[in-house]
């Protein structure tokens, strides 16, 4: 009896949380897990002729397109494959998304459906590979792993290539901590929004960079969070981002001049996160951002959430 007939009907669901990545000067090696979640359930279907059936509720609604490009399956088939070998070719999946995470935004939409499907894949198999496994996948499908451990591990981490690979180092957030988010309509793509930057840069900024993401981490590291402030302030990729969004520093300098803890770009964007603790602060913030984008006529919306310090995770059938 082939393998994949043992797990023909069985189904998961799992949560993946939304994530936002570099964090200022932390550019593609921090992140954060934020409490913006998609939940989806996959069932095998062992002998369908290949056929993919997806349901989608909520963002990517009549976009998300059923088949092996998509990045949840991607994520599925790629655990499969490293722990059973080649999938046979009638192989199919039933999959319902409620989705909470914006496409293109820079909250790690494309992450969390590459880790959902390979949290998924690997419970439905008894869990055969590592957490360092399932992050090895998903950066060879993402291609960089600062969203991909985040939404895997949750809370803040830290991610670098070493000799072994992609090694991520995670650590809690604060209960008051807070993430308000100005998520525009406008998107921005990923690959668009690196093409704008330069292969060099001046050293005085390198050395900025460096600086700031030394002692931001060893500040959030030993709870000292006003050194978000400084974390969250980068020359290496905003400036060349905000050239081709504008709106960018306006929005990020309105957030700070109505106290945020700190504020940046999250991800490649169009989302800007700014962090408060203070239900006055945070209320400060969003009128900031409102103001900020109406006069440069972006519109858009508000979102308060608080990071997750939990990562993606399978949700107990009832």
């Amino acid at each position: 009896m082939h393998w994949l007939a043992e797990l023909d009907g069985r189904r998961v669901t799992v949560d993946v949380p939304a994530t936002s990545a570099n964090l200022g000067a932390g550019f593609d090696c921090l992140g954060l897990a934020l409490n913006l979640v998609n939940r989806i359930e996959v069932e095998v279907r062992g002998w369908s002729r290949g056929e993919i059936e997806l349901s989608v509720q909520g963002e990517g609604h009549d976009e998300l397109m059923a088949d092996r490009d998509n990045r949840f399956v991607r994520g599925l088939e790629a655990v499969m494959r490293t722990a059973r070998g080649e999938l046979p070719e009638g192989v199919g999946w039933r999959i319902e998304m409620r989705n909470q995470v914006p496409l293109a935004r820079g909250l790690g939409s494309s992450a969390a459906a590459t880790v959902g499907g390979l949290v998924a894949g690997n419970a439905l198999l008894g869990e055969p590979l590592t957490s360092s496994d399932l992050l090895r996948l998903a950066t060879d499908i993402e291609g960089h792993a600062d969203n991909a451990a985040a939404a895997l591990l949750g809370g803040f981490v830290v991610v670098g290539s070493t000799e072994s690979g992609s090694e991520a180092i995670r650590f809690d957030a604060p209960r008051d901590l807070r993430a308000v988010l100005f998520i525009p309509t406008l998107r921005l793509a990923t690959s668009d929004m690196r093409a704008v930057l330069p292969d060099e840069v001046p050293r005085a900024d390198a050395v900025a960079n460096l600086a700031r993401v030394a002692i931001g981490v060893a500040g959030l590291a030993t709870g000292r969070w006003e050194l978000l402030r400084a974390l969250t302030v980068d020359r290496l990729h905003e400036p060349y981002r905000a050239a081709v969004y504008p709106q960018l520093p306006v929005l990020v300098e309105a957030a700070r001049g109505a106290g945020a803890l700190g504020a940046c770009l999250s991800g490649a964007g169009s989302t800007v996160l700014a962090f408060g603790d203070s239900l006055s602060g945070i209320a400060s913030i969003e009128a900031a951002l409102r103001a900020a984008a109406a006069d440069t006529d972006l519109p858009g919306r508000i979102a308060v959430v608080a990071p997750r310090n939990a990562g993606a995770n399978v949700v107990p059938r009832r």
